[in-house]
């Protein structure tokens, strides 16, 4: 596919497309930037007609989950075409749609150009905004049931050698990376290049005349609200978002059973013990024989045990100890960092960690997790003076609802009236007490009102001492 992508994009045209902005379908895009957590969009569009009524179109806000997919799905399965067509992305937001698409009258650099034209001249088509990602993960299997036909990986190659049959279920699944395999193309280029792999491929079944059923979806989102500030100027404070793939140079620890389920990742980590500092970063993270002896996960409580040899001349572990509840009041269950243990010589030490929370369905990240004051004092030692000191910095943690090998959505521990916002504050209020004060002398100011008139008596005025 990045072989034809590259082709393709040299032999790219001129060809103008209509505006993002003017798409009926991209309301409900935008409308869902704020509601998608763990969801990615789905495209739908097929060459038959009413296949999916208006009454389709999912509210603002709203999430497709699994059960509703299969209900959009199954009449364009069961009268639709039979060659079904699955351009599965690596990764996909909505926000993808924001930032490259020419939304804000940078028309002509839109990514989606393509996508565009497709949906415009479908008789049928359908825009899920927001669908579950576990519903979205598991679209080729559902479609290969339904079918009855296992899906064929192809490319634009052997996609022209391939004859189908309008007749015979086919089902084409078409893989499109979100980032290069170097790493050093832009989001926006690989967009670019996806979309025109999208017309290559609907360019090619055109020529042959043969109907089809597209879907276009990824398999987790991508997460790019901080590159629409590029374009949009921002979209207001949200829950900080950590990519530690991006700025880290070593991968997170990972705790896995049958599944990978605790995260823990940190700049620095770094430990003292009688005012004695050891940096234990290069012993944690990026180290295939990291000792996580002692670690436990269920829905409702994890622990992340990390055991260093010789350590301070013994055998320290550390627990990370954390719990998952669920309050009424918010209708959500919320995790919390209980506390830390320091295990060594057959002492434990004890840090109390409850300032470390958010809601499960997201991970946590702070700038420092320290026991000293000067770095924010989260970690707070349970007997004082403590003989052990902690500081992780940049650190991050998610031991609930983990997804692959990637963190989810952070919820960060940077309260919202920054020194900045203070300082605007504390200025603009002086101001406005100068200005206030200022108006009140102006309208306290008395004119005379009494004249000297040369035909009459000279005034005189009282000296009042």
């Amino acid at each position: 596919v990045m072989a034809a992508t590259a082709a393709v994009r040299a032999q790219a045209g001129t060809r103008q497309a209509p505006a993002l902005w003017q798409m009926r379908w991209l309301p409900l895009l935008l409308m869902a930037v704020a509601a998608a957590e763990q969801q990615v969009p789905l495209v739908l569009w097929s060459s038959d007609r009413d296949l999916w009524g208006p009454a389709a179109n999912t509210h603002e806000g709203h999430i497709t989950s699994d059960l509703q997919l299969s209900t959009y799905l199954d009449p364009a399965l069961e009268l639709g075409p039979r060659n079904v067509l699955l351009f599965l992305q690596d990764k996909l937001s909505i926000e993808d749609f924001t930032a490259y698409g020419g939304v804000f009258g940078n028309k002509q650099d839109s990514a989606f150009s393509n996508l565009e034209n497709a949906l415009d001249l479908a008789p049928s088509s359908l825009v899920l905004p927001a669908v579950d990602w576990y519903a979205a993960s598991t679209l080729s299997t559902y479609l290969q049931e339904k079918l009855g036909a296992s899906p064929l990986h192809v490319d634009l190659a052997a996609l022209r050698e391939l004859k189908l049959n309008a007749s015979l279920p086919a089902l084409l699944l078409i893989r499109l990376p979100y980032t290069s395999s170097s790493g050093l193309m832009a989001p926006r280029e690989v967009l670019t290049g996806n979309d025109e792999v999208i017309g290559q491929v609907l360019s090619t079944l055109k020529s042959e005349d043969v109907p089809y059923t597209a879907a276009l979806t990824a398999v987790r989102p991508s997460r790019v609200a901080r590159d629409v500030a590029m374009v949009a100027g921002g979209l207001g404070r949200q829950l900080l978002q950590k990519q530690s793939a991006a700025a880290a140079v070593h991968p997170p620890v990972s705790y896995n059973d049958t599944a990978p389920r605790i995260l823990f990742w940190a700049q620095n980590f770094s430990v003292a013990y009688k005012d004695h500092w050891e940096d234990l970063t290069s012993l944690t993270f990026g180290v295939q024989e990291l000792n996580l002896t002692g670690s436990f996960w269920n829905d409702s409580y994890a622990r992340l045990s990390l055991t260093y040899e010789q350590l301070f001349g013994t055998t320290v572990t550390f627990r990370f100890i954390l719990a998952n509840r669920f309050y009424p009041v918010s209708a959500r269950h919320w995790f919390t960092m209980e506390r830390l243990e320091i295990h060594s010589n057959g002492s434990v030490a004890y840090f109390n960690a409850s300032r470390v929370t958010g809601p499960s369905v997201y991970s946590f990240h702070c700038e420092y997790v320290s026991s000293l004051s000067k770095n924010g004092n989260l970690l707070v030692a349970r007997l004082q003076p403590s003989l052990w000191q902690l500081t992780l910095q940049d650190f991050q943690i998610q031991a609930f609802n983990v997804t692959g090998e990637q963190f989810s959505y952070a919820s960060d521990c940077a309260g919202f009236f920054s020194p900045g916002i203070w300082m605007g504050l504390l200025t603009s209020l002086f101001m406005l007490f100068i200005f206030t004060y200022g108006l009140h002398m102006i309208l306290s100011l008395k004119t005379m009102d009494r004249f000297d008139d040369h035909k009459g008596p000279t005034i005189s005025l009282t000296q009042i001492v």
